[in-house]
Formats: structure tokens, sequence, C-alpha cells
């Protein structure tokens, strides 16, 4: 399975072989369990405001911008063009939601499998369509060692958000690599979307209520139920990375 996956990756792409040299990894999801607590202050927040926005959409809309989801929404169903001071303010009253839920706890697994990267000699990235600060505050304290500021990309460091490609983008050049040097791991639709259209090889654990088609349609090379399964074929992973099976 993930021989045939990197085949028809570099197939598609053109890419001569993968050596990787990178692993991005999402946040929200991904890094933390954290999309409970985002489903329950989305819809308490939204709310407010006149917008209803079931637990269910957060998922929907997860990996994109803050501010352009409620910018979405508000033309969707109030039929209005919200300025971006507009929508910041209403994404703060989220984000004051979300911290008053208390601190997400980390993806089981997560730090086993960055240690294993870490390990291999790769450098490790966070790509986050999230400005959500009682999160990215704590993040390299909270993976102490693994993790460094400048390889860290948030909803401050692009104009486009996921699903565009532009956050991926921006994690290859804060890293160093080009796309055949990285992989991906995301739990979103939308992330997906937008690491594959960077031409990243694309690893979705579903971590959330979708099913599994739903992140292989946006183009996923692999979809895995958790985090431990892809920990448990790294090896096999960087097998096929000439640079690393090398050593």
């Amino acid at each position: 399975m993930i021989e045939q996956s990197i085949k028809h990756y570099l197939e598609k792409h053109g890419f001569e072989s993968m050596s990787l040299k990178a692993v991005l990894f999402d946040m929200d999801g991904v890094l933390y369990n954290s999309m409970p607590h985002h489903a329950i202050a989305w819809h308490e927040s939204m709310k407010e405001y006149g917008i209803d926005m079931p637990y269910s959409d957060a998922y929907r809309y997860e990996g994109m911008r803050g501010v352009e989801t409620i910018k979405l929404l508000a033309r969707e169903q109030l039929h209005k063009e919200l300025t971006h001071e507009e929508a910041q303010q209403m994404y703060d009253t989220k984000s004051a939601h979300f911290a008053a839920l208390g601190p997400a706890e980390k993806m089981e697994g997560v730090e086993a499998l960055m240690r294993q990267i870490k390990a291999s000699g790769l450098t490790i990235g966070v790509v986050t369509g999230s400005g959500q600060l009682t999160l990215l505050n704590n993040l390299c304290e909270s993976f102490h060692g693994l993790l460094h500021p400048e390889h860290i990309v948030t909803s401050f460091d692009v104009s486009h958000g996921k699903p565009a490609p532009d956050p991926y983008l921006m994690g290859l050049r804060k890293c160093g690599v080009e796309p055949w040097e990285a992989m991906v791991v995301e739990n979103a639709p939308l992330g997906v979307r937008a690491a594959v259209s960077a031409r990243i090889f694309t690893v979705a654990v579903n971590t959330g209520p979708l099913p599994d088609q739903t992140l292989a349609a946006e183009g996923a090379n692999l979809v895995f139920k958790k985090m431990k399964d892809l920990s448990d074929c790294w090896e096999e992973l960087i097998a096929f990375s000439p640079c690393l099976s090398k050593r």
C-alpha cells in the first residue's frame, strides 16, 4: 500500500524520488485533541451573532482561517459582507469561548511519532490555520525539544489560508525544503486539499467523525485511523526515502 502510494505520488508530479527532510503537522485534531472544544466554541459564539453553526460544521470548515470562516458564514446566512475588523471581533469572541473550556490534551500517540521522526534526523514543522493564541503560545513548550518557532506557520503568516496551498508553501520555505522532501500529516479535508495543492505527499489521520473517503477524495496519499497506525508504519515509509534508508 505504501509503496504504491509513493509511486503514484511521484508519477503524478514528475518527481524522481521522495527524499524526506521534513514532516509538516497540522495542529488542531493532529497535535491536540482540540476539535471537540472548537466545535462547542464555534457553536456558542456564532449563536451570539445570529449565525447557526452546528457542531459538525467545525469539522467541515476545519483548517480554514477563522476570520475567513466567519466571513463565509455571514455571507451565506446574514447576506452581509463583513470587514476584516468585524470578522476579527467575532473571532475574538470565539477564541474567548475556546479558552474558557480549558487546555486541550495532546493527541494520543503523536508525541511518540514525533520522536521517531526526530530520531530519523528530520525537521518537524507545524502548519495551522489557527490564530488561537491559547494553543499557539504553548506549542513549543508542549512539545519541548521537538518544535522550534521558526518552523511554525500560523494564520498570521499568510494572506490566504487553507484550502489554498499558501500555508504549506510557507511551511516548505520555513523548513528550507522542496515538496518532494516533505510529508504532511493532516486530519481535515480542507487541510488535505491545501497540502495536495502544494504537491506534498499527504498522510491523513482521521481523528474526527468524517468518513475516511472524505479525506481520500481530497487527494490524501494515505489514510490512517489513528496516530499509532502511522507510527507503526514509519520505518516502512522512510525506507522509500534514499537519504534516510542509507543511514
